[in-house]
């Protein structure tokens, strides 16, 4: 089997990115962005995705925490999508339902080729510690446009803002690892019937 593995740089005046992704690892994480929380949900990927991700950023943080959460989104995206390679054999398809305590969310994604994403999450508040939660929309957009994958997150009940985004993250990461399993019966061909992705 050909490696799945992929580093990005993505440097811009706001922020400069390095992302390297492991899609069949074993779970490993390290990350140096300086944004806490967001490192918190993207061990959650790893670990429930069983990919290996190393992330580091220096970002404008001295504005706020946009630039630097909206590019890794959009660097691991491309970085998976490198990884991914052809689609020849992928399952393509992936859900997951996670709880935790209260809440329960829902995320299911499409290796399709097209960016589309339906994210459906109150998080009863503004900031979860010192991460505005507008900025997981920002992130996942980010991520869908370059990873050119169809997404939707339903949190489906919840009240408690943190036990929110952990179900969400750790469903996005359960649901990449069944997408982007290989699956035996479909080795060397394109899940689609268009001959393409």
């Amino acid at each position: 089997m050909t490696e799945r593995i992929a580093t990005v740089e993505r440097n811009t005046l706001e922020t400069r990115i390095s992302v390297t992704i492991n899609l069949d690892g074993t779970g490993k994480s390290s990350f140096n962005t300086g944004v806490p929380f967001l490192e918190h949900m993207l061990d959650q990927v790893a670990r429930h995705g069983m990919m290996d991700l190393t992330i580091t950023c220096q970002g404008d943080r001295h504005i706020d925490d946009h630039h630097s959460v909206e590019d890794i989104g959009i660097t691991l995206g491309q970085a998976l999508s490198k990884a991914v390679g052809d689609k020849k054999g992928l399952r393509r398809y992936g859900h997951a339902y996670v709880p935790l305590d209260e809440a329960l969310s829902r995320v299911v994604v499409d290796f399709s080729g097209r960016p589309g994403i339906e994210h459906h999450a109150d998080y009863r508040r503004s900031h979860i510690g010192q991460f505005d939660t507008d900025l997981f929309f920002e992130f996942f957009q980010g991520f869908v446009n370059h990873a050119l994958l169809t997404l939707h997150i339903d949190n489906l009940r919840g009240h408690n803002a943190h036990h929110i985004a952990e179900t969400i993250f750790k469903a996005f990461g359960r649901a990449l690892r069944m997408a982007l399993e290989l699956d035996p019966r479909m080795a060397g061909i394109m899940p689609s019937t268009k001959g393409s992705l």
